[in-house]
């Protein structure tokens, strides 16, 4: 029996239960008029981008209406550029091949030493080592591009020949590389060279933020198991910072593509297509803008924003992919992207 008045054994007084403080199924959230601001400045700044990139397309397709109706080449597969002849004749195929190899040339160069000096700051290089290198890495990225131009027609074009002729001498039976000696000079792996130094601090910069962002447990537990600091790296720290890698790369494709001043100085402006790339010849889309749109005619000013049109859509289209790239190894690895 229990008294009258007292609490059954097993059971919490009532005094000492929590009040049940669980919201209605048809709450809704308190919002603020700070969340309502912020909220509506996000959305008008994502759909202004949208309204932006819709609005540079079309003033592209306008400008290159007229000047493609009146070429007599087929845009897309003629070499030759024209545009200011009667009738102009001209093709955008030597243009945007020489502005892919020039552009995919830099990123074979760039990509594996950026992801070296990005592994080297964050995991290598002492504190003190790591803050001065990643200074002097971010520092290289507010170098002008004319400036990189001008360096790589005055000071690496000449002493680059001998690298050219050694490249032709031992791995002459590589087709990009089977050319004569005596032809070497201003070539499109000159340009790539150029290309590869002006977007390695980007490509490590944030392939450096990226791997610093690796939780401290999963190095630590590689090293527990026994892992030398390479097999950490390798099992760790690359898979995790892959799609990060993946993103830095496709920004710095971007740069190399879009890139104007530096290319127009280190390349000869020839429209040809050949997979030699010691061969003094070569162009790109930026380059060829930056040229001849000072001297261009109507016409030749529409060519021009034409192929310009042709450079956005690549663009947009490799940016597609590699967010497709990067969706797809984030939900392998179970992380979001």
């Amino acid at each position: 029996m229990t008294a009258a008045g007292a609490t059954p054994p097993g059971t919490t007084p009532p005094e000492l239960v929590p009040p049940d403080i669980t919201p209605p199924a048809d709450a809704k959230p308190k919002v603020g008029l700070a969340d309502v601001v912020f909220k509506n400045l996000t959305r008008t700044a994502g759909v202004s981008l949208l309204v932006l990139i819709a609005l540079i397309a079309i003033f592209l397709v306008l400008r290159a209406t007229d000047a493609l109706s009146a070429n007599t080449g087929n845009f897309l597969t003629t070499e030759e550029w024209r545009a200011n002849a009667d009738p102009p004749v001209f093709g955008v195929a030597a243009l945007l091949f020489g502005t892919l190899v020039s552009a995919v040339g830099a990123l074979i160069i760039a990509v594996p030493v950026a992801v070296g000096i990005a592994l080297f700051i964050t995991i290598y290089a002492p504190r003190r080592l790591a803050s001065g290198l990643g200074f002097i890495v971010d520092l290289l990225a507010a170098v002008p591009s004319v400036i990189y131009g001008l360096w790589g027609l005055i000071v690496l074009a000449p002493h680059f020949n001998g690298t050219q002729s050694w490249l032709a001498d031992y791995f002459g039976w590589i087709p990009l590389f089977n050319i004569d000696d005596s032809t070497v000079g201003r070539s499109m792996f000159l340009a790539s060279v150029v290309l590869a130094i002006m977007i390695l601090p980007i490509v490590a910069a944030i392939s450096r933020e990226v791997f610093s962002q690796v939780p401290i447990t999963h190095r630590e537990a590689a090293l527990a198991l026994g892992a030398t600091r390479w097999e950490m790296i390798r099992t760790a720290v690359i898979p995790y910072g892959k799609p990060g890698v993946i993103s830095a790369s496709m920004l710095g494709l971007g740069r190399a593509m879009g890139e104007t001043i530096a290319v127009a100085l280190v390349l000869p402006a020839s429209f040809n297509i050949s997979w030699n790339i010691l061969t003094p010849a070569g162009n790109t889309i930026a380059a060829n803008v930056a040229n001849g749109f000072g001297e261009a005619n109507d016409i030749g000013k529409g060519a021009l924003i034409a192929s310009g049109l042709v450079l956005f859509v690549v663009t947009m289209v490799v940016n597609m992919i590699a967010r497709a790239v990067i969706a797809r190894r984030a939900e392998f690895s179970g992380r979001a992207a």
